[in-house]
C-alpha cells in the first residue's frame, strides 16, 4: 500500500513553511513509490545483456575441468587381441591372467555453466547464480562409462582351446553402514558384465537382498553371505545338543526376506580349533538341520592361519568334509585369509593367505572332491589397509591365486560399515570400491577346464 510507503515526517507539519514542504513531502512520496514498485527478484536474477559477458562466460564454461577424473589408457583390445600384463614384482604363475586396460570415453558429460562474478566481489562471501537463459537446467554430470571385457566371446575363446575362464573374485565384507547405495554401482556393473560378485554381510541384509533380486533377473551365479553377530556355540554341550540350539538360534534371525536357496548362511566366527572332533560332531548336525530346512550352511568361519592339517583330519572332520564335498551347493567351508600386516598380503605364504590349498590336498588325499570353500574375510589388518596402488598390486596377485580353483568362489575384503575398534578402514575401503570394480571388469584368467584340476602347488604362486 501507499501509505506503507509515506514518510512520518509530514503529518503535523508547521503552517509557515506548509507550502516548501509540500512540495518537498511530494517529491518524497513519488521517491518511496518507486522503491515500493521495485521488485527485488527481478533485480537478483535478471541476465545482464551483454554480449561481452555472455561470450566470455561461454569460454570459461568450454574448458572448465570435469568432477570425475578420467585416466588415459589404450583402447580396448576385442576377444583374442589382449595384450599380456608387465612383469609384477609378484611373478605370475602358469595361470594365464589378462588385464585389460580401459579407455578414456568418446564423450564426457558437459561441465556446469560457470558463474563469473563481478570484479568488487569478495569470493569467501558472496554466492552468484549461474549465467543461463530461458529455464534452462544444467545437467548432472554422470560418472564415465568403464569399457569390459567380452567375456562371452572369450569364454567361447577359451573353450575351444580346452580351457575355462576365470573371474577376479575379490569382493566386499560389510556390516551395518550409512550409504545405502555405495555398492550398487559395483553390483550392478559386474552383473550387467556377467561377473559373478562376492558379498558378505553380518546384520545388514540390504545389500544381499539387492543382489539376489540380480540374480532372479540375470541369472549370473552371484555369491552371497549372511551371518547374524553373536551365539557363540555352547561347547560344554554335547555336539549335537549344541548345533541343535545353535541352528535354531540362527535361522530365527535369518531376515524372511532374504532366499536361503541363494544365500549362504554363515553361523560360526572363528571357533576354537582345539576342538576339532567336537566340532566335526556338531558341523554334522548342523548340515543335517540346514538342508532339511532348505538353507545353504557355510561352516567354521576358521580364523586366519587355522586349523592345523591335522585338525582337518579327525573322524568327524574328514566326514563332514565329504558329506560337503557330495554336496557343494548347499554345504560348504568358510575360511578367513588374513596377513595380519599392513604391507605384505602374502606374509609367510601358504600359511595364512593361501591355507585353502592345504583343505584342498587333503580332499585330493583321501579320494573325495573338494569342497565349496567361501573366504568369508580377506585383506591385511582389520583395521587398516595398504595405499591404494599397493593394494591393486597385491589384490592382483591374490586374485591369480584363486581363480584357478573353482569350488573357491571368493573371497570378501574387510571391512566397509560400522564396528567396535576398526578405526577408519570402512572409508579406506569404499575408496577402493572403483578400481575393483574396474579391475574385475578388465580381467579374466585361463584355467583348467573341468573335469581337470589346478594341482595343488603352492611353490607355483608363491611371490
Amino acid at each position: 500500500m501507499v501509505s506503507d510507503c509515506v514518510h512520518p515526517y509530514f503529518i503535523h507539519m508547521p503552517s509557515r513553511s506548509r507550502f516548501f514542504s509540500i512540495l518537498w513531502a511530494i517529491s518524497l512520496i513519488f521517491v518511496s513509490l518507486s522503491a515500493c514498485n521495485s521488485s527485488p527478484d527481478q533485480e537478483s536474477v535478471e541476465e545482464p545483456n551483454n554480449p561481452e559477458v555472455s561470450a566470455l562466460s561461454e569460454t570459461t564454461a568450454g574448458t572448465a575441468t570435469p568432477s570425475q577424473p578420467v585416466a588415459t589408457a589404450t583402447p580396448l583390445p576385442t576377444q583374442t587381441e589382449i595384450p599380456s600384463t608387465p612383469e609384477p614384482p609378484y611373478p605370475p604363475p602358469n595361470t594365464e591372467v589378462h588385464v585389460v586396460a580401459s579407455e578414456t570415453p568418446a564423450a564426457y558429460p558437459a561441465p556446469p555453466t560457470v558463474a563469473l562474478a563481478p570484479a568488487d566481489s569478495d569470493p569467501a562471501t558472496d554466492v552468484y547464480l549461474p549465467l543461463t537463459s530461458g529455464n534452462a537446467v544444467t545437467p548432472t554430470p554422470t560418472p564415465p562409462v568403464i569399457p569390459t571385457v567380452d567375456f562371452a566371446a572369450v569364454r567361447a575363446d577359451l573353450r575351444a582351446n580346452n580351457q575355462e575362464l576365470g573371474f577376479a573374485k575379490i569382493g566386499f565384507h560389510t556390516t551395518i553402514f550409512e550409504n545405502r547405495d555405495v555398492l550398487d554401482n559395483w553390483m550392478q556393473r559386474l552383473d550387467q558384465a556377467g561377473v559373478p560378485i562376492f558379498i558378505k554381510t553380518v546384520d545388514n541384509a540390504e545389500p544381499l537382498f539387492n543382489a539376489q533380486e540380480l540374480i532372479k533377473a540375470s541369472g549370473v551365479p552371484h555369491v552371497l553371505v549372511f551371518r547374524s553377530s553373536g551365539s557363540v556355540p555352547h561347547y560344554e554341550l554335547e555336539p549335537l545338543q549344541a548345533a541343535q540350539i545353535h541352528w535354531t538360534e540362527h535361522k530365527d534371525k535369518f531376515p524372511p526376506e532374504l532366499d536361503p536357496s541363494l544365500v549362504w548362511v554363515e553361523t560360526l566366527n572363528e571357533p576354537d580349533r582345539t576342538k576339532a572332533e567336537w566340532l566335526g560332531q556338531f558341523a554334522l548336525e548342523t548340515a543335517r538341520l540346514a538342508q532339511a530346512d532348505g538353507f545353504r550352511w557355510a561352516a567354521f568361519g576358521w580364523a586366519s592361519g587355522e586349523p592345523e592339517p591335522e585338525q582337518w583330519q579327525t573322524p568327524s572332520m574328514l566326514a563332514f568334509l565329504r558329506l560337503a564335498a557330495e554336496n557343494p551347493d548347499r554345504l560348504a567351508i568358510a575360511l578367513h585369509e588374513y596377513s595380519y600386516l599392513e604391507d605384505d598380503i602374502a606374509h609367510e605364504y601358504p600359511y595364512k593367505v593361501g591355507r585353502f590349498q592345504e583343505l584342498f590336498r587333503i580332499a585330493d588325499s583321501q579320494g573325495f572332491p573338494r569342497p565349496t570353500v567361501l573366504i568369508t574375510e580377506w585383506g591385511w589388518q582389520y583395521n587398516d589397509v595398504p595405499n591404494k596402488e599397493q593394494v591393486m598390486h597385491e589384490l592382483e596377485w591374490a586374485a591369480e591365486l584363486y581363480a584357478p580353483y573353482p569350488q573357491l568362489k571368493g573371497a570378501a575384503l574387510w571391512n566397509i560399515g560400522a564396528g567396535c575398534c576398526y578405526g577408519d578402514i570402512s572409508e579406506q575401503v569404499q575408496e577402493l570400491i572403483d578400481p575393483i570394480t574396474e579391475f574385475s571388469l578388465n580381467t579374466y584368467f585361463s584355467i583348467p577346464q573341468p573335469p581337470a584340476q589346478q594341482p595343488i602347488n603352492p611353490d607355483q604362486f608363491r611371490p
